[in-house]
């Protein structure tokens, strides 16, 4: 699987780990898990360090508007992307300009900033809050 992720209720934190050659499927396959989860408004990082990403400008605006769809179910919490290379920081900045949502998201290259980032924010109640 080339998303793999784990939910933490108590600290209300996801992390997602993305292997190998990255696809809109397996995006959607994870957005689904944190919503099975209730996870939406928790904290989330999105490693691709170790990823490939073949996602189309159109599968972009897909994932952007899916995100925007997601915004009258709940509150969505920060995301913060891991990005090394060039391609997968320039897919991970289109992303963030296209699923605009009422949260804070930042592109990181190195993952330990991208969680002391996410420390340093508030947590978001979520809807039944």
């Amino acid at each position: 699987m080339p998303v793999q992720w784990t939910v933490s209720h108590p600290t209300r934190l996801v992390i997602a780990v993305a292997r190998g050659n990255l696809r809109l499927l397996d995006i959607e396959h994870y957005l689904d898990g944190v919503m099975t989860a209730n996870a939406l408004p928790y904290r989330k990082i999105f490693d691709m360090t170790q990823a490939t990403p073949n996602l189309t400008d159109d599968e972009l605006m897909t994932l952007g508007g899916r995100i925007r769809a997601y915004i009258p179910l709940s509150k969505i919490g920060p995301l913060a992307i891991v990005a090394t290379t060039e391609k997968s920081y320039g897919q991970a900045r289109m992303f963030a300009a296209l699923a605009e949502a009422d949260r804070p998201i930042k592109i990181f290259r190195e993952l330990h900033l991208a969680r002391q980032w996410l420390d340093s924010l508030p947590d978001v109640p979520d809807a039944s809050s």
